[in-house]
This record gives C-alpha cells, structure tokens and sequence, in this order.
C-alpha cells in the first residue's frame, strides 16, 4: 500500500557488523518515499561481528526495535510480521542465503516487503562475487555514478537481469560544509581494522602519525578509531592501534579518540587514512583529504581505488606542509556531492519503492544463484546459515518460537569472547611461530 502522511511505513532492516547496522539504518530513512511515518525494526544477526551496546550508540539511529538473532530465527519472523521494506545489510553470503530463504517464507504470498540490498561504502575487491550474491533483491543499491555502471555490466555480462540496480549515495554522507582552519589546525588519522594487516605496517603508519604531531607542535594529531579492543567490525581486527601505541613516548599533542565520524569531522582541517569511506565523507564536506601511498598503491591496501582523485600523497609530504587538491570530475562520479545536490540522490529510489508498494501484487524472488546454476556454491553458503539447498531451514537449526534462556544467553557471551579472544591473542602468535 503506498505511503502517506496517514499511514506508518514498517521497515525492517538485518545487519551483521556496526557498520552494516549504519549503512541499512541510515539507508531505510532515506529511502523511505516521502511524507512517510516509519516505524524501524532492528534485527543483528548473530555472529564475530554483532555489535556491541557501545557501538550501537556510536551510529546514533534509533530503531523502535532491536533485537539478535540467527538466520532462521529471522527468517520465522519474517513469515510472521508484515513489513513493506526490509533492507539487508550483510555481506554478499548472507544476502545470498536470505533471499533464497525469505523466496521460501513467503512463497505464494501475493504481496510481500520490497527487498533492499547494497554496499556500505567503497567497492574495491569482489566485485563480480559480490554482486552475484546480491542479486535476487529488488533494488540493488549503487553508492554512485561509478558503482551503477558496473554493477550493470556484471550482471549484464552474465545475461542477469539489471534492473534492480538504482543509483544513490552512501547515506551518511551530510554535515556542514569546511570553511576554514580551527584553533588549533587538526590533523585526524581515520584507521582502518583490517588494512594494512600486519604489524610492522601499522607500527610504521603509527609512528609516521606520532612524528607529525612532533613536527608540527602547533597541530592537533588525532588517531581515529573505530572500535575498542575485544569488539569487532565488519572486519577482523587483530592488531588494534591501542595496543601498538602502548610504551610509546607521546607527545602532548597526540591523542586516541573514539566517537560518530561526523562529530570528528567537524573540527578537522586534514582527514589522512589508508582507504576508506571516511575518505568520501570527508571530501563530501570539502574536508582537505590525503589517502597514504607510504605503502604503496595495491589493490590490497584499497587505496587504488583513488587514483585520479588527487588525494594521493605520503607522509613526507604531509610533514612539508603538502595540502590535497581533489579531482571534482572524479569525486563527482563516486557519489560524493559536495555541489548540494545530495538531498535528490535518493529519489529513484524512493520512486522504485513507491510503485512496487503500490502493486497489487509482486513477483518471486528470483536470485541468479540457484541449484541449477550454481550447484558446486549455492549449497555450501545456505548450509552456514543452516538452510539447505531450497532454502528450508536444515534439521537441527535454532528455533525461533522461545527467547534464550539465562544460561543459553551466557553461553553465547561466553563462546563470542573466546573467539574474539583467539582472533586477537591466540591467531597471531601461531602465525608469528609459523614463520620462525
């Protein structure tokens, strides 16, 4: 049923990481078509990453619902609630198996929630995987000019159908505008959880960082990070900077700090990072932005993804007092609108989403992945979210009719800490004693 200034819009929107909870958050409200009451119901899906209350916080939406779950718990609950949106905010696997899992739930159902998918930010590696995984949803959301390209010559490339991709933006896009140096100038490295990977890397980016801050005493130096020790992201974070940074001689003007991007932003003059979203959220507020060449322009890195933006540059030349130029013809084909057209980049969306709503009825989903095409892959990823080949949960799989009990619910803490306890302590020395 179309929405109006009358009618509550209900929007469901599964996650798997904090970052993921802000892209699907932040993306149902602005995809949400106009003058609509949504009514946002969260749903974490249970795993390493499934944020923490602190995290949560940090993003800074507000669901009128939250809770964790498995898939199949998911997915039960989707055959019982009615929703008019669901956007899901996973990795492409996860998609994947709940587009075949919800095509099972609602089969035969005339009018079912629009299915959303997409990328939380920069689409770097996996491209064709990626895409393939998430196809099957209704719109398929491009961050950018760039993205919608490609996303429709893969699919197109495959003789997939290419009309669920939909051109926006990265959501969390917005601010104010920079308009000049703070007292004091402010220099923020936004770090990464899983780039570069390995110690000797991050200790250089650390002490690069800490020698910049001693070169300019006038200068604040803020470490930007994204989560605290014993907590997980979208990616695994195995060295985390708290730790490298610990015995070393700080100077004064040198800090770690936590907290919402955007509030970081706002007293910046010099956003630095590897490659990341920061990067696009910075450029969009014609924040001065350098992403690192120190360790090279690799595909592994990201950061390659910038080439011709104009924000390419090293340390060195940071600590000569080098300042970025950005590329406009480049940034505006990432999805960065810095001119003020950012408030429209919803709007084909937003159209898409109020003529299925208004439909009588709406077709199957239909992933391009299925056991006839893809016999040798589709299983095994149903199978790690406990649903078989046709999509029906396996024997076995978490039910879904009774919350967990006390000691259930310890169990769980238990057995996540011990994981993220062997991720960050235990992995790294059996890989530093392989190498002995």
């Amino acid at each position: 049923m179309p929405a109006s200034a009358t009618q509550t819009l209900r929007v469901a929107v599964l996650a798997d990481s904090d970052t993921r909870w802000k892209w699907g958050s932040l993306t149902a409200n602005r995809i949400a078509p106009p003058n609509s009451d949504i009514s946002l119901d969260g749903y974490l899906l249970r795993g390493r990453a499934t944020p923490t209350a602190r995290q949560l916080k940090e993003v800074g939406v507000t669901a009128d619902s939250l809770r964790e779950v498995t898939a199949v718990e998911f997915l039960r609950a989707m055959e019982k609630e009615s929703y008019d949106i669901l956007v899901l905010s996973l990795v492409g696997g996860g998609v994947q198996a709940m587009l075949h899992g919800l095509a099972r739930a609602w089969d035969g159902r005339a009018k079912r929630p629009v299915v959303v998918t997409g990328y939380v930010g920069v689409v770097y590696e996996k491209l064709t995987d990626g895409l393939l995984l998430r196809h099957g949803a209704d719109l398929v959301l491009a961050n950018s000019r760039q993205d919608a390209d490609r996303f429709k010559a893969v699919y197109d490339g495959v003789g997939a159908d290419s009309s669920a991709v939909t051109e926006v933006a990265l959501p969390f896009l917005g601010g104010d505008a920079y308009t000049g140096e703070h007292d004091p100038y402010t220099v923020v490295f936004a770090v990464q959880p899983s780039v570069p990977d390995n110690r000797r890397d991050r200790d250089y980016l650390l002490n690069r960082a800490i020698q910049h801050a001693r070169f300019h005493p006038n200068r604040e130096v803020l470490l930007k990070l994204r989560s605290k020790p014993g907590e997980h992201t979208t990616h695994i974070e195995e060295l985390p900077y708290q730790k490298l940074v610990q015995g070393k001689d700080l100077p004064a003007n040198f800090s770690l700090v936590y907290g919402h991007m955007g509030d970081v932003l706002d007293r910046t003059d010099l956003l630095v990072t590897i490659s990341s979203t920061a990067a696009l959220e910075s450029l969009h507020r014609r924040i001065p932005t350098v992403v690192l060449t120190d360790l090279g322009i690799r595909e592994g890195l990201g950061n390659h993804h910038f080439v011709g933006s104009g924000c390419l540059a090293s340390w060195d030349q940071l600590d000569a007092g080098y300042k970025p130029v950005p590329d406009a013809e480049w940034v505006a084909r990432q999805g960065v609108m810095a001119d003020g057209s950012y408030e429209t980049a919803f709007d084909a969306a937003r159209e898409r989403i109020v003529k299925l709503l208004a439909g009588d009825e709406m077709a199957p989903l239909t992933p391009y992945y299925t056991p006839e095409t893809a016999p040798g892959y589709l299983p095994g990823i149903l199978a790690r979210h406990h649903l078989g080949p046709d999509g029906t949960p396996l024997p076995g799989a978490p039910a879904a009719d009774k919350a967990p009990g006390p000691v259930r619910q310890i169990v769980r803490r238990a057995a996540r800490g011990a994981y993220r306890h062997g991720v960050q302590r235990v992995a790294p020395v059996i890989r530093r004693m392989g190498e002995l």
